[in-house]
């Protein structure tokens, strides 16, 4: 396998996610938004591949999971670009964090009541996470506390970690082989945490395998701005269209709800799974900010396989 292509096709993949899944809240009939796609002259990416970024910032500078410096970043990164999308969490945490003085996870905590964000918001930026640790005891771990800079909430953490091992494994994972769907969706259950997310995965499996339809598995999984209601549909998403980015991300967000993130969660899994040549070659040469994306996934590669030969 090539490792390099599964990087840089998780990052670019995310990021096209995110921006057809953008043209689809305006074109949400799958031939007028392939048409849309076909004729745009630039793929503008939302606050979703805005915090990716930031954290494969964070994490080729640090080598690993640093909240309080992925926190600055996130911050830089949203006063340099406000205007791309962001909901009204993040940007709370960063006035808190600024105000106050205290740090990223204490603001988080502050959120709903105290409870923290249980939004999907870490979950759609988790991918460079994913890609670097893909293959570390840690990921779970890593991922959980990436997500608690904005999302303190026991269920935003998880689903965030189960979005990871899900593009983990798809790295992991040779696309020429026969993909067992079954056991990819297993070991997801298995790692859940909390009773929202292992309930919604166990959903998975058993609309996989009654031969659900994309609408059906939708409505009954979700696809809201909340990490369970959206998350598992993007995994259902990949399972059911393993071997094509396209019909992957069709699915993803062509059935309502918050379509850019669904499109980045399940365009991660695919573009890490089937790799970067596997993705439209149009839709890439317009994907916003396209050099750059590729130049972090590479950097994470590069770091990552350094590491693995030292």
């Amino acid at each position: 396998m090539d490792l390099r292509s599964k990087f840089i096709g998780g990052m670019i993949g995310s990021a096209l996610g995110d921006a057809i899944g953008e043209l689809a809240f305006e074109f949400p009939d799958k031939n007028t938004l392939l048409n849309k796609v076909a004729r745009s002259q630039l793929h503008r990416y939302t606050d979703d591949t805005a915090m990716a970024i930031g954290l494969a910032e964070s994490i080729v500078e640090k080598g690993d999971i640093d909240p309080q410096h992925l926190g600055d970043r996130f911050q830089s990164n949203f006063v340099a670009e406000p205007w791309r999308g962001y909901a009204s969490g993040p940007p709370t945490v960063f006035a808190l964090v600024k105000r106050h003085k205290i740090s990223y996870l204490k603001a988080a905590k502050t959120l709903f009541g105290g409870q923290g964000s249980l939004g999907n918001g870490a979950a759609m930026r988790i991918v460079p996470v994913a890609l670097f640790f893909h293959d570390t005891p840690g990921l779970l771990h890593k991922a959980r506390l990436s997500a608690q800079v904005t999302h303190a909430h026991p269920v935003g953490m998880d689903g965030a970690a189960i979005q990871a091992l899900a593009i983990a494994r798809a790295v992991d994972l040779d696309p020429l082989e026969t993909f067992s769907r079954d056991f990819f969706i297993e070991e997801l259950i298995a790692a859940a945490q909390t009773r929202e997310i292992k309930e919604k995965m166990i959903l998975v499996s058993h609309l996989l395998a009654e031969g659900a339809s994309s609408k059906e598995a939708a409505d009954r999984l979700g696809h809201s701005v909340a990490v369970h209601e959206s998350m598992p549909f993007a995994i259902y998403a990949f399972a059911r269209y393993p071997k094509s980015f396209e019909a992957c991300l069709m699915c993803a967000v062509l059935h309502g709800g918050d379509r850019d993130t669904l499109g980045a969660m399940a365009g991660a899994i695919s573009g890490a799974y089937l790799g970067i040549h596997a993705i439209p070659s149009d839709w890439v040469a317009r994907l916003e900010n396209r050099s750059y994306l590729e130049e972090l996934a590479i950097n994470l590669y590069t770091i990552h396989t350094g590491k693995q030969g030292s």
